[in-house]
């Protein structure tokens, strides 16, 4: 089985590929093509530097090819998640697999913006305008090199709404392995 996380900043993706992970399951991210590529060309590993590095892969590789590299790289007999599906060409590359589910985590902006204070990751904003500004730049891309995140939720199987708490979650993750008949 092969599952891919997509949502907005900070409603929980990698909470929840921690928990598939608990549960036995292989987790990696189309974000560990961009830090291999910018480790490579001697770059800091930062936000600023994974997205406009993810531009620039997908402007040189195809729209693709952030989710073709990791599918070369999985073992199709290990149950697998993937973090950070942002393109809806990513999408559909993974769908090559006729296991392939993908699921929308969504939290309320309030919540999100609270989640991204606590958790204080090195290139978060720091204030509201900020974030705002985040999300509308990954909202929509310019481009097929860009992020397209409303495109990319548009196309999840399985919503899993994330915004009471981690017994909430927790349960939601059982459904949906016993939902995959895992």
């Amino acid at each position: 089985m092969l599952i891919g996380i997509t949502g907005r900043n900070a409603a929980g993706k990698t909470t929840i590929v921690e928990l598939l992970m608990e549960r036995g399951w292989v987790g990696c991210s189309c974000s560990d093509a961009i830090r291999s590529w910018l480790r490579d060309t001697g770059q800091e590993i930062n936000r600023e530097n994974l997205t406009q590095g993810g531009r620039t892969l997908r402007s040189e590789g195809g729209p693709g090819i952030l989710a073709e590299r990791l599918l070369n790289q999985i073992d199709p007999n290990i149950p697998t998640v993937i973090d950070s599906i942002r393109t809806p060409d990513e999408v559909k590359a993974l769908r090559a697999r006729d296991d392939f589910q993908l699921i929308e985590v969504v939290a309320s902006k309030d919540l999100r913006w609270e989640r991204m204070q606590t958790r204080g990751r090195v290139g978060d904003p720091t204030d509201y305008e900020g974030f705002l500004a985040q999300e509308d730049a990954e909202a929509v891309a310019e481009n097929s090199a860009g992020q397209a995140l409303d495109a990319t939720a548009a196309l999840a199987d399985v919503l899993i709404v994330n915004g009471t708490g981690m017994d909430d979650l927790n349960k939601a993750i059982d459904v949906l392995i016993e939902s995959l008949h895992i």
